[in-house]
């Protein structure tokens, strides 16, 4: 299989449907009186994936890390679910992390099979994520996921893309770059990218998602750029050749 194949296989976002196929479970909390911001909650999806790759219970002999090293071998789908009052409270029960970033709460569970989802997370509802900001995002940080701006995903769509993306980055860092990165909370801004520079942004040879159009957007369509310092100086490696792992 060709280089450029195996980029294309890793970064759709979960792949075909394949036997024993898991998939990430990411829930927002949304409450009527107070949703959170849009950006926030996609920059919340962003560093509750990054969280879960870091944590010990995803690594070496975790108690987490079979499940997540078999959920990366065949894809790394997500699915982003709203929860309120007492289905958030319930979620909190459940195995997970829970991550905040600005106005939005995101909680991620270990990886669970397709078909076979907690009873708790399963009767979560995927619709009405449809999120607004009520100002401008600031500046783009170090890590930025730039989001393609010719595509209308809603908030839940766009949220595990964001969080696709942040894992493409952590794979292609080396541990030098994820310590740094911690140093900084892991923070990942997210931002839709200037109409001009998209083209570019997506041939410079940065981790790019390309979705496997399961909801929303047609297949293979690329949907969010990922980029750092150390990403531009090579330190990218394709999903297809698998994630980088400690010794």
């Amino acid at each position: 299989m060709s280089r450029r194949a195996r980029h294309r296989i890793g970064h759709a976002a979960g792949g075909g449907r394949m036997t024993g196929q898991k998939v990430l479970p990411l829930v927002v909390r949304i409450e009527r009186a107070a949703p959170p911001e849009r950006t926030d909650a996609l920059e919340a999806a962003a560093l509750a994936v990054l969280t879960l790759l870091d944590d010990p219970r995803a690594l070496g002999d975790g108690e987490w890390a079979e499940t997540v090293r078999s959920w990366e071998d065949i894809g790394i789908r997500k699915v982003v679910r709203r929860a309120r009052g007492a289905e958030w409270r319930r979620v909190l029960d459940l195995p997970g992390i829970t991550v905040t970033s600005g106005t939005a709460e995101v909680r991620v569970h270990p990886p669970v099979p397709l078909d076979d989802w907690p009873k708790d997370l399963s009767r979560l509802q995927v619709s009405g994520t449809d999120l607004t900001d009520s100002a401008p995002p600031g500046p783009a940080r170090e890590v930025t996921l730039w989001v393609n701006p010719e595509l209308e995903m809603s908030a839940g769509k766009a949220m595990a893309q964001a969080g696709h993306a942040a894992q493409l980055a952590w794979w292609g860092s080396d541990e030098h770059a994820r310590q740094a990165w911690r140093d900084r909370g892991l923070a990942a801004a997210v931002r839709t990218a200037d109409p001009a520079g998209w083209a570019a942004l997506t041939g410079s040879g940065l981790p790019v998602v390309r979705d496997a159009g399961f909801t929303e957007i047609e297949p293979g369509s690329c949907t969010v750029v990922a980029d750092a310092p150390w990403l531009r100086h090579g330190g990218f490696r394709p999903a297809g050749s698998g994630p980088l792992r400690a010794s």
